[in-house]
């Protein structure tokens, strides 16, 4: 028996089917229609043929994380410790879902701005948690009085995508001070 009954079939999925049985371009998941870098595939190639088996640590692979680091200090002239600031993960989906199940516990609740990425519900259940679904204006952009009056001292988590996905809005710096004013009245 699932431990989420309710949690149907996930909107990719039926917009892929959806494109395929209307032969449509299908633009509900990344479908590269180019071939992979050559470059790419002669590293690969080479990788693969090393005498290498070992598992690479929980965290990922410790040069990887140092190139991570260099970039986030280079880009954003931020400095972050690869031990304890990184974490690598097999793409956004399970990164979203490892991040939820590490910080709400039973009974938080974890606020939602709909439209919404359909992964977010599913980790929040999970740990027996509560989903609050917030509307995002006509124009979606997000209303931050409705969105305070929304939190609570058991708001543990407000689930925000920038740029949002699925609209590609932006936020603006407004939107960002409103949310840091936000996240000082309620710190948990």
């Amino acid at each position: 028996m699932s431990k989420l009954p309710h949690i149907s079939t996930s909107i990719f999925t039926i917009m892929s089917k959806m494109a395929s049985e209307y032969n449509a371009i299908n633009l509900s998941q990344g479908f590269p229609n180019f071939p992979v870098d050559e470059r790419l595939t002669a590293i690969l190639d080479k990788l693969t043929k090393e005498n290498v088996h070992q598992y690479t640590p929980m965290s990922g692979y410790p040069p990887l994380l140092s190139k991570i680091t260099t970039l986030v200090k280079n880009s954003y002239g931020r400095i972050i410790q690869p031990e304890t600031e990184l974490l690598i993960t097999a793409g956004a989906t399970q990164a979203i879902f490892t991040t939820i199940m590490a910080l709400v516990k039973a009974n938080d609740d974890v606020i939602i701005l709909d439209p919404s990425y359909d992964c977010y519900e599913a980790p929040v259940l999970l740990c027996n948690a509560n989903p609050v679904r917030v509307a995002l204006n006509d124009n979606y952009t997000p209303n931050w009085a409705i969105i305070e009056k929304a939190c609570s001292p058991k708001t543990k988590m407000i689930i925000i995508n920038n740029p949002h996905n699925p609209t590609g809005k932006i936020l603006t710096e407004s939107d960002f001070q409103s949310l840091e004013i936000l996240l000082e009245k309620y710190p948990t």
